[in-house]
């Protein structure tokens, strides 16, 4: 049974925040869903946006600023939370980039993370039939999208289920978790200490092994302070351009990695994406 929260109205359309209990993680999820004003007409192509470290379902919604351009478009925006919350873990709580709030989009296989956290089959296989019971979502037509920690599970989703998203694209994402703190971190706690295990949400090995029939469209600030560290997206684009995915990396001059740069360009992202799930012609 999905639980109201609260529901706004926005740009002539509702954002809403939600909960359900999640077989997935076996805990309660929350999401939220923005329903444009041309919901009245019939199912919606959706996009899902994956959003980073210690973010909830509620920041995407509330800074990014794309209720006005989804309206326009007539699209679906449904954005879940970073990771199971309060499941009983003890630790859970501790570190801002592992546990709650840092789910990194992976199905944990390590006790006793292996119980809850298992946010891949929840984004990937879950969360979709819940939106497609509870809203007019085309879920034929998909997109997903994602920043940093979510641009890594965005990836990772669209690379391992070829033919699942009709587009994608992220904003400064994780492209090389196997190689980097961040990603460390978390894939050794989650998935065990055996870096080959690690490769199965890696982008820059997944994409390594053949393109996907998706344009990739990458927005990267060049005054992000996790650039060199953590976000290795040079070996992403290396990797593509040796396998033949079609990538289109956009560095821009100046921007950080928070939600101001994310309200910059996420405009031409959801136009990206309307022009692949509903061929608007104003979309360009």
């Amino acid at each position: 049974m999905l639980e109201v929260l609260s529901e706004h109205r926005s740009f002539g359309g509702t954002v809403g925040f939600y909960r359900h209990f999640s077989e997935s993680c076996n805990a309660p999820m929350r999401f939220a869903v923005y329903r444009p004003p041309q919901i009245e007409a019939g199912p919606l192509p959706v996009l899902y946006f994956l959003q980073g470290l210690t973010c909830t379902e509620e920041n995407f919604m509330v800074k990014s600023g794309a209720q006005r351009v989804a309206a326009q478009l007539g699209l679906l925006l449904v954005s879940p939370d970073t990771s199971p919350r309060k499941t009983g873990i003890p630790g859970e709580d501790d570190e801002y980039d592992f546990g709650s709030g840092a789910g990194f989009y992976v199905d944990a296989t390590a006790e006793p993370w292996s119980r809850h956290y298992r946010m891949y089959s929840y984004v990937v296989g879950e969360l979709p039939l819940v939106v497609a019971q509870n809203f007019p979502a085309d879920s034929a037509r998909a997109g997903i999208c994602g920043h940093s920690m979510g641009g890594h599970g965005a990836l990772v989703c669209a690379l391992k289920n070829p033919g699942r998203y009709r587009s994608l694209s992220v904003f400064a994402p994780i492209c090389a978790p196997s190689r980097t703190p961040w990603g460390q971190k978390a894939l050794a706690r989650y998935l065990g200490d055996d870096p080959e295990h690690w490769k199965a949400y890696d982008a820059t090995e997944l994409v390594s092994k053949g393109p996907i029939d998706l344009p990739i469209l990458v927005d990267q600030g060049l005054a992000d302070p996790y650039l060199a560290e953590q976000l290795q997206v040079d070996l992403f684009e290396d990797a593509c351009a040796a396998c033949g995915q079609p990538l289109v990396l956009r560095r821009q001059e100046g921007y950080d990695h928070g939600y101001f740069f994310i309200a910059s360009f996420i405009e031409s992202h959801l136009r990206h994406h309307a022009r692949a799930l509903t061929g608007q012609a104003e979309a360009d």
